[in-house]
């Protein structure tokens, strides 16, 4: 199963991060008791800008959690479309050669689902098998590709698309002045990303140049984690579960669980030229680093994605692996080298691929 390509759609409202905190502290600042602890958390995250779903005007107004979820819904038939016809644009497939189309988001709800949408606004095949799959977080990236190869695997002459749209400033809760919430805000922010990849026995799976394989997954729950990660939902929308212990989690979990699945495919972490880590945030990543000792230099990319977009969620480790595909400062493994991609996210769980170059 060979990953092809990976397109992306941002919307058309870039703001830097000065910005964002400016609009911040005008609709919290007269009831935030220490207004210097908001540009210190924002400056923590090392977000210089973020994309956002609308004009940040908007935001300032007060909409329910049904105003919030039908932009969501108009916003992600839009980027979605947009981001598989970017992933499409260097292949020579059209949307009528996509046999299979798994859709992750965990920031708006939907039925029919998003993908359905897509059929109509894009023209996809009526018998498209759709896999629609809500509340993974931000593990939904590695975990649908993940997904997707196992699909493949069935059907190995198949062509199927993995896209992620996730539209984080439209979960803002305008009146939680909690820190996760107020974290989120200095963090999260939207976009689309989508995976195109072929089964073994289709054309492009013999094009070496496109892009890795996929060897192995593997899925890892952690027992009794369900408060780490993830939201609250209730009659103001999407209300954000974000527990401070989430690095500590990585540093103790992260070494054994790539270890057993590197051992199971007779690998060692010697034999991994490169990483595709999901970007969660700079503490995230550094525990990344200490736990499977890597330096800084190894997830350049991944920082990069953080620092020009902000986390995207599910489209975050989507965005770097289109990076190291684009070849950006020489970070593309040599031919036969193996990479790893994983993420983290709600359960808590990870997710792990291993990647032959």
């Amino acid at each position: 199963m060979r990953i092809v390509s990976v397109g992306q759609a941002l919307p058309e409202y870039y703001y830097d991060q000065n910005a964002l905190l400016a609009a911040l502290k005008l609709a919290w600042g007269h009831r935030f008791h220490n207004p210097a602890r908001l540009d210190q958390i924002h400056r923590n995250v090392q977000v210089k800008g973020r994309y956002l779903a609308q004009p940040i005007e908007r935001y300032h107004t007060s909409s329910s959690f049904t105003e919030s979820n039908n932009t969501f819904i108009r916003v992600a038939v839009d980027l979605g479309a947009r981001a598989i016809q970017d992933a499409l644009a260097p292949t020579g497939l059209s949307v009528t050669d996509i046999d299979q189309l798994i859709f992750v988001s965990s920031t708006g709800i939907a039925t029919p689902s998003i993908d359905a949408r897509l059929i109509n606004a894009m023209g996809l095949r009526s018998d498209i098998r759709r896999t629609p799959l809500f509340g993974l977080g931000c593990m939904a990236g590695a975990g649908g590709l993940a997904r997707l190869s196992e699909l493949l695997r069935a059907n190995p002459r198949q062509v199927g698309v993995l896209l992620s749209v996730e539209l984080c400033s439209l979960t803002l809760q305008r009146e939680d002045l909690s820190i996760a919430n107020i974290v989120s805000s200095g963090l999260f922010g939207d976009g689309a990303a989508a995976a195109l990849m072929v089964g073994s026995e289709h054309a492009l799976a013999q094009q070496d140049a496109l892009g890795p394989t996929i060897v192995a997954s593997r899925s890892i729950f952690y027992p009794n984690t369900e408060a780490v990660m993830g939201w609250d939902i209730g009659s103001d929308g999407f209300g954000v579960v974000l527990s401070a212990d989430v690095p500590e989690i990585v540093e103790q979990h992260a070494p054994q669980d790539v270890g057993r699945l590197l051992a199971d495919h007779h690998l060692t972490r010697e034999d991994i030229a490169s990483y595709v880590l999901h970007p969660g945030g700079p503490k995230v990543l550094r525990a990344f680093e200490k736990a499977l000792g890597l330096s800084p230099k190894v997830l350049a990319l991944s920082y990069k994605t953080l620092a020009e977009l902000g986390n995207l969620s599910s489209a975050s480790v989507l965005m770097v692996l289109r990076d190291v595909l684009a070849n950006r400062d020489a970070s593309r493994p040599s031919r036969g080298a193996h990479g790893l991609l994983g993420a983290m996210g709600p359960g808590f769980c990870s997710e792990w691929v291993i990647l032959s170059w």
